[in-house]
């Protein structure tokens, strides 16, 4: 068995990140689940939210994606996402903005589709705040 992952992620214009990894954390649709080497093979659909790849470097990379693909085999983890990007290249104020933009539209909102789908946005604006600090 492989010691470490092969890691890429992979964005609607262009491959992102290839690394080897010790560990991968993502969001999946039933909730958060980790990668490590050896791992069963399996294709599942991520929500929103942050991978986090371990032992790529000194610190754990993350990257937040606005949901996607993953297969994974036992030494390869491919995510394909809709949308990704570095946690630390986010700008605090504008999330700032955009978060309290999110927030006004869900107050606004009437209920029903138009409710569900602000709520949804907002939720995620939070998730990225959360983790860019």
């Amino acid at each position: 068995m492989a010691d470490k992952v092969e890691f890429e992620l992979v964005s609607p214009d262009r491959l992102l990140m290839s690394v080897e990894a010790d560990a991968v954390a993502m969001p999946g649709m039933e909730g958060d689940f980790g990668v490590l080497p050896g791992h069963a093979p399996l294709i599942t659909a991520l929500r929103a939210g942050v991978i986090e790849v371990e032992g790529a470097g000194d610190n754990p990379d993350r990257i937040y994606i606005a949901g996607g693909f993953a297969e994974i085999a036992a030494d390869r983890l491919v995510v394909l996402a809709e949308e990704a990007v570095p946690v630390a290249d986010m700008d605090r104020a504008d999330l700032e903005q955009r978060v309290q933009e999110a927030n006004e539209e869900v107050a606004a909102a009437e209920e029903g589709e138009q409710r569900r789908l602000a709520d949804g946005k907002a939720a995620v604006l939070q998730e990225i705040m959360g983790a860019a600090r």
